[in-house]
């Protein structure tokens, strides 16, 4: 299971990549895996300001839809319009070409609420 150090992590098996008071998110290797073949990711929330633990889209494996919940307050600016067309992407490289949305964080603070590598680790394996 791959679980890079440098990135935080929420408990909803999101991963969050940090870069001054944008945050890239995406879901874990664990959560693909977990989901299976995923065939389609929808964000409409472009543009749109949404608090911490809103739905910000819907990831939509074989089996299963499961909504994507927003790990910090903020406005969210971008979404891998790739997944469009490729959304298989999240599963053959989750924490690289299948990120999902950048978020412009209303609130960083929010962000030391973040599980570390360790602390994931920890909770999938419990």
């Amino acid at each position: 299971m791959n679980i890079p150090s440098e990135l935080k992590y929420t408990k909803d098996h999101e991963w969050v990549s940090i870069d001054g008071d944008v945050v890239t998110i995406g879901i874990t290797d664990f959560a693909q895996s977990e989901l299976g073949d995923i065939v389609y990711v929808e964000v409409e929330t472009v543009d749109e300001t949404l608090d911490i633990e809103e739905v910000f889209g819907t990831v939509e494996a074989v089996k299963t839809v499961s909504d994507l919940f927003l790990p910090v307050s903020g406005e969210i600016i971008e979404f891998n319009e790739s997944l469009e067309d490729e959304p298989e992407k999240v599963n053959t490289d989750p924490y690289g070409d299948g990120w999902m949305i950048k978020v412009k964080c209303s609130d960083t603070s929010e962000l030391d609420a973040l599980l570390s590598a360790d602390d994931y680790k920890a909770l999938i394996s419990a």
